[in-house]
């Protein structure tokens, strides 16, 4: 059962946290350019793929049993949730309404240029915050 887990946390970590890093991170491309629509695809991206990470979460925690040796009190574990909790919010909360601002500003024919900075160290951080991620998941069980 731990594999079969195991492989469905990775998968929904790929199919989920992937498009959401790839529309955090580039993002930015389309406030420079001045597309509205893209700025607005990605905002929705984001949204959903943001809420979608929840499931990682969720069949991670399936992961963690004793007969596994993995504990709600590693510390691997705990900074892995933390920091997934930073990503959320970050992408919830400043990177998606950043978003459909510029992208109403861009439709309406307007800059979003205050913005720019926002989307980008906003999408740089959710991508290094993964990252982060991905080496607590690799480097922090005991085998």
């Amino acid at each position: 059962m731990l594999k079969f887990i195991l492989a469905l946390h990775i998968l929904t970590a790929i199919f989920a946290v992937g498009p959401l890093v790839g529309a955090s991170t580039t993002a930015v491309r389309g406030v420079r350019a001045g597309d509205g629509g893209a700025v607005a695809a990605s905002a929705r991206t984001v949204r959903i793929y943001g809420y979608a990470s929840i499931l990682v979460v969720a069949l991670g925690f399936g992961l963690v049993q004793d007969k596994w040796h993995i504990k709600f009190s590693d510390g691997w574990v705990i900074a892995s949730i933390l920091l997934w909790v930073v990503a959320t919010a970050i992408a919830l909360f400043l990177l998606v309404p950043a978003l459909e601002k510029a992208a109403t500003q861009l439709q309406a024919g307007e800059t979003a240029a205050a913005l720019r900075g926002q989307v980008a160290a906003s999408g740089g951080i959710i991508g290094l915050i993964y990252a982060a991620i991905v080496f607590l998941m690799v480097y922090g069980p005991k085998h």
